[in-house]
């Protein structure tokens, strides 16, 4: 398949926008795991940061992997890649969230130590990069001028930023949210598996966004510091002292 050149027409901007509209629904399960990576950083600022960096870095990959998307779908290797990098890391998140639920002595050295910013960054570039290998092959697909698939990935880019930055607010608010942006990441990962070792099993399109849905549902159930703790008086409380004239 080859891109061909400039074509401005009524059609080729209805494409332009369904292809920002695809986008833009593919990024919300991207958005809200790319959150949950930056969120332990310790200030907004160097959150904001990391994700514009780190989305800037993405578009980069995003651009090479669209240029190179029609020979990348011929090779099933790229795709087991994708999925077990997503499997790894929903993996140590919940195999880490296990560490922290034992029970450590005063001894233990083992405390969660924070990532770094400049470790964070390649994580959400290559993220994105796994979560883009169905919709920028699906991007390719929906239009053959370059041109309106480089526009739809841009504003993919600039979506998925803006979505990233609500939920790093929303992490901090909502209790299960982290957890279902990895469960997100478990499901991707388990899709782009079973498209690259068996595509008879892919379940469609529509079970994904229905899954991702019900993940969001979960996520935003509970806020935090919505628990009431009752203080219960330790004694019971004397009874009140009755001074009586003297007769």
């Amino acid at each position: 398949m080859e891109f061909t050149g400039l074509n401005f027409s009524l059609n080729t901007i209805l494409m332009l926008c369904a292809l920002v509209a695809l986008e833009t629904v593919l990024s919300a399960d991207n958005a809200v795991a790319l959150a949950a990576f930056v969120q332990p950083l310790q200030t907004a600022k160097q959150q904001q940061r990391a994700l514009n960096w780190g989305l800037a870095a993405a578009f980069g990959l995003r651009i090479t992997l669209l240029l190179t998307a029609t020979w990348i779908i011929h090779f099933w290797q790229f795709e087991l890649l994708g999925a077990l990098y997503l499997l790894g890391l929903a993996g140590k998140h919940f195999w880490q969230q296990l560490q922290s639920a034992e029970p450590t002595t005063g001894t233990d050295s083992s405390l969660a130590i924070a990532p770094s910013f400049w470790r964070i960054i390649p994580l959400i570039a290559l993220t994105d990069l796994a979560f883009s290998l169905d919709s920028v092959t699906t991007a390719v697909a929906f239009s053959d001028q370059l041109w309106v698939v480089l526009a739809g990935c841009m504003m993919g880019i600039v979506t998925l930023r803006f979505l990233a930055g609500l939920f790093v607010r929303w992490l901090e608010e909502f209790t299960y949210l982290q957890d279902a942006a990895y469960l997100t990441v478990l499901g991707v990962g388990l899709r782009l598996l079973c498209k690259a070792l068996q595509p008879d099993l892919v379940p469609p399109e529509w079970m994904v966004l229905a899954m991702v849905g019900l993940l969001f549902a979960w996520g935003f159930s509970k806020r935090a510091g919505t628990e009431l703790s009752v203080v219960k008086p330790s004694a019971p409380l004397s009874a009140p002292v009755v001074v009586r004239p003297l007769d």
